[in-house]
């Protein structure tokens, strides 16, 4: 298993060095899961140059997220993540501050099945995303997110898991 998340991570790496030419953002979030877990993520974000729904109210938009998450359970349930996903925003109108929602469903590999008290069943998972935030003119944002990782019944064992985080996102 640890050598599946050793190479998961080397190819992580290495796509995420031409990412990184591209990359709107990196994002910082601290945050703790559904069983106390602290969590730790560092994230690069690509935003889509696409817009829909423009109106005076808003538009809708979105990003690519890549990111590492460190679950900093007690020694035998401590856990890293590595996920990717696309992630739909609506952006409202504002002058210096445009308020958001967001919401995405990506994927995730763990280096463990069990977290905490919680059995995951599998390393892989999908990752669904909920949160509202707030975006400044010069591209920092900060906002809250909560994101809960499953299966998706791919095996029998499916506690999945929460996190809720701050998150902070700075320019590139």
């Amino acid at each position: 298993m640890k050598q599946l998340f050793c190479l998961a991570a080397l190819a992580a790496s290495i796509l995420g060095y031409s990412y990184t030419a591209q990359a709107a953002g990196v994002e910082f979030s601290v945050g703790h899961s559904s069983q106390s877990t602290m969590t730790y993520r560092l994230g690069l974000k690509s935003n889509w140059d696409k817009s829909w729904l423009q109106s005076d109210v808003g538009r809708l938009t979105g990003y690519w997220d890549g990111a590492y998450t460190y679950w900093d359970g007690d020694k035998s349930s401590s856990a890293s993540s590595l996920t990717f996903s696309p992630v739909f925003v609506y952006e409202f109108a504002g002058e210096t501050v445009k308020p958001y929602v967001e919401a995405g469903i990506g994927v995730s590999l763990f280096s463990k099945t069990k977290v905490e008290e919680q059995e995951l069943g599998t390393a892989f998972q999908f990752e669904d995303r909920l949160g509202f935030g707030l975006r400044f003119n010069g591209g920092h944002e900060v906002g809250i997110r909560a994101t809960h990782y499953s299966n998706a019944g791919l095996s029998s064992n499916n506690d999945g898991i929460e996190s809720y985080a701050l998150h902070y996102t700075m320019p590139l």
